[in-house]
């Protein structure tokens, strides 16, 4: 084959290969850096299936039969689109490899198999195929992976976004001598995440960064299921492979007859000449480049919900009235009804028709509706649909062929039964739902939630259970299309327990993601602060939960939460001091100023990633104009933080207080010199109370 490059924007893609070789990634880098490696013998696309295994064998997703076997067949470049043609024929399999530019320094990549008719005998049941895979990692030909590090974060419920940097060589790649051995290392590191939470564990984001140089690689798979991140060492060098499920780790399979075609989730790549806040600031352009913004999404809202630390699900007409009577006097745009409207009494195993509660609501859920259409706000409701009740009518009506099952056994997880929007049944259920609650309780927002994770998947149809939640993956992704089509003005709400749902196949689509459902603000903090490390600050729903009552401190730092980001508005208005009040109202105002370039301002971190115990966290937004900067001081933290903004380094810097309106406690001082904020907090704050601010950096 003719050796090649592509050009993406400011990347340039060179690729390489043989008569006798498959095609290979070979260089991956900004235009004009240095050369990538001249070899690597990692090939551009890992597949296997049964009886086509790898050699030598293992738990890496390497060294696989059917990706030696592959050959170049051609590629073709339309826009901004390259696909690279290859071919496999002892299954006789048409491989592609598509790449496509969604920002001048990212790509977004996946695989195209298809079972070409007439050729290869036999079933060919595929049990692993790569979105993306390259050797060209090192940053060049001198670098070693002694010099690089890993960003990747662990996620939970309540316990969100919880990075941490760490050296290659201590996640899992044993250094040995390949030449003593004749082989290449076994080893690998390897992150994934299974069932129905694409985040339920882990986030399907990571960075590797260099010691040596200015260089990172950041990328994320783009799937609502099962995926798979793995880093390893050839013979040659350095890989980095990315898919969606496995059969090893997902017991997803997929059997392929003539002409069909199976289509990887996709996975979108970044390479920068920088750290890793660069790595995500691109990322973060790379998001923006593939979302599907629709008109109704650029209004970007203030919502009230009644959930965190108010009702928490118990909501009824008495309790509401007042909270929505407040919540129209500080400045909020949406009020939420969160869980609870549906039932009357006891409802997790019970859920499914949506029906308003009437012990609830003795004037009927339109009462409250019109109290808060009364007061200039959009009304919104919480929802979960894609669950039926154990205890629910529905799960006695709707066929069996409804729900997600093994064995011909009917799933049930946490009280509740998982619909399998494949069957006609179930998605014509929750379609009804939404034109009820939209056309007939005037309902511009839904908050999306699932709160069931149940396991591999469905094997109905005879089908692996992997391969059944990944059909029903993406019908869910085709559903949510097909909802926002036929109502142009509702906003949805990603949620699923918090943030355990948080990937960009999903929010490339919704409008919002809540980021957690921790309830300490102070636990909060370093929550918040990640958020934008996974996702956009237009889309991160941070909660702003001020409790009456509480010092002014912390009541401060509750709406610091809120304001970089998407404020998420809860607490019991109704009852708060004349003081308190005035300050959500400031938190509310401060908020509003910087939505105007909220969704072109790129995150940066001073401090780097906070570590889930970090006394001191901070969390930047870069915008044309300078940025902000939140800054949280935990218990027990100094008195003194330095936090370095290199890109106002050698610049003059007005650092103001942007919420509160008055430091009150706090000084920052800027070295332009340096490029360093020095923030201390005096005395009059003891070292045992949480304190927060959020500050303006404006250029002279």
């Amino acid at each position: 084959m003719p050796e090649f490059t592509w050009s993406s924007g400011s990347l340039v893609l060179a690729f390489a290969g043989g008569d006798n070789d498959p095609v290979r990634l070979c260089s991956m880098l900004p235009r004009g850096g240095a050369d990538g490696p001249a070899e690597t013998d990692q090939p551009l696309v890992e597949l296997s299936a049964f009886g086509h295994g790898r050699f030598p064998g293992g738990f890496r997703h390497v060294d696989t039969v059917l990706g030696r076997s592959l050959r170049y067949v051609g590629h073709d470049v339309e826009g901004d689109r390259l696909t690279v043609r290859q071919h496999e024929p002892t299954l006789g399999l048409d491989v592609r490899s598509v790449v496509e530019t969604t920002s001048p320094d990212s790509v977004r990549t996946w695989t195209e198999v298809t079972r070409t008719a007439g050729q290869g005998e036999g079933d060919v049941v595929l049990d692993f195929v790569s979105s993306f895979a390259t050797g060209a990692v090192l940053p060049d030909s001198g670098a070693e992976v002694e010099d690089l590090d890993l960003v990747a974060g662990a996620n939970d419920w309540v316990a969100e976004s919880r990075w941490s940097t760490r050296p290659l060589r201590e996640v899992g790649l044993a250094r040995i001598d390949r030449e003593l051995q004749h082989h290449a290392p076994r080893s690998r590191y390897h992150l994934t995440n299974r069932g129905s939470w694409s985040t339920g564990e882990a986030l399907p984001t990571a960075v590797v960064t260099s010691r040596s140089s200015d260089y990172a690689m950041g990328f994320q798979v783009e799937h609502n299921g099962p995926w798979l991140h793995e880093i390893g060492e050839t013979r040659t060098s350095l890989y980095v492979l990315a898919s969606g499920p496995t059969d090893a780790e997902h017991q997803w399979s997929v059997r392929l007859t003539a002409g069909e075609t199976f289509v990887t989730p996709a996975v979108g790549v970044a390479v920068v000449r920088g750290g890793a806040d660069d790595a995500f600031g691109t990322l973060t352009a790379h998001r923006r480049g593939i979302r599907r913004q629709r008109e109704a999404d650029l209004s970007l809202p203030v919502v009230f919900n009644d959930y965190m630390n108010t009702l928490m699900g118990d909501p009824t007409t008495a309790k509401l009235i007042p909270l929505i009577e407040a919540a129209g006097k500080v400045g909020v745009d949406i009020f939420c009804i969160d869980a609870g409207w549906y039932a009357d009494g006891t409802w997790w195993d019970s859920v499914g028709e949506w029906l308003p509660a009437a012990d609830r609501f003795p004037g009927g859920l339109e009462e409250v509706l019109t109290a808060i259409t009364d007061r200039g706000m959009a009304a919104g409701l919480w929802l979960e649909p894609e669950v039926i009740g154990v205890n629910s009518p529905l799960a006695r009506t709707l066929p069996e062929e409804a729900f997600f099952s093994r064995g011909g056994i009917r799933l049930a997880e946490h009280g509740r039964h998982l619909l399998d929007l494949r069957h006609p049944a179930a998605r014509g259920h929750v379609t009804a739902v939404v034109d009820r609650l939209v056309e007939g309780y005037g309902a511009t927002f839904i908050k999306m939630d699932c709160n069931t994770m149940t396991g591999p998947g469905s094997d109905r149809g005879g089908i692996a259970p992997g391969h059944g939640l990944l059909e029903h993956n993406r019908v869910l992704l085709d559903w949510i299309d097909e909802i926002q089509a036929r109502h142009p003005a509702l906003l949805i709400e990603s949620c699923a327990s918090g943030a355990m749902r948080m990937d960009y196949a999903t929010l490339s689509r919704l409008h919002l993601q809540s980021t957690s459902d921790q309830q300490d603000p102070v636990m909060y903090a370093p929550i918040a602060a990640a958020a934008p490390a996974s996702i956009l600050p237009e889309q991160a729903g941070n909660w702003a939960y001020p409790r009456t009552g509480t010092s002014t401190e912390l009541f401060t730092l509750s709406l610091v939460n809120g304001v970089l980001g998407r404020m998420y508005l809860s607490g019991y208005l109704n009852v708060m001091t004349p003081a308190e009040l005035a300050l959500v109202q400031d938190a509310v105002a401060a908020h509003r100023a910087l939505l105007p370039t909220l969704a072109t301002s790129t995150p940066f971190w001073p401090l780097g990633l906070p570590g889930w115990e970090d006394g001191w966290v901070a969390l930047g937004l870069r915008d044309a104009d300078g940025g902000h900067l939140s800054v949280w001081r935990r218990p027990g933290a100094g008195a003194i933080v330095r936090l370095p903004v290199p890109h106002l380094r050698g610049t003059d810097v007005a650092v103001d207080a942007h919420f509160p309106r008055a430091l009150d406690g706090w000084t920052a001082d800027w070295d332009a010199a340096e490029g360093v904020l020095r923030v201390t907090v005096d005395d009059s704050i003891p070292a045992d109370v949480a304190s927060a601010r959020v500050l303006r950096l404006t250029p002279a």
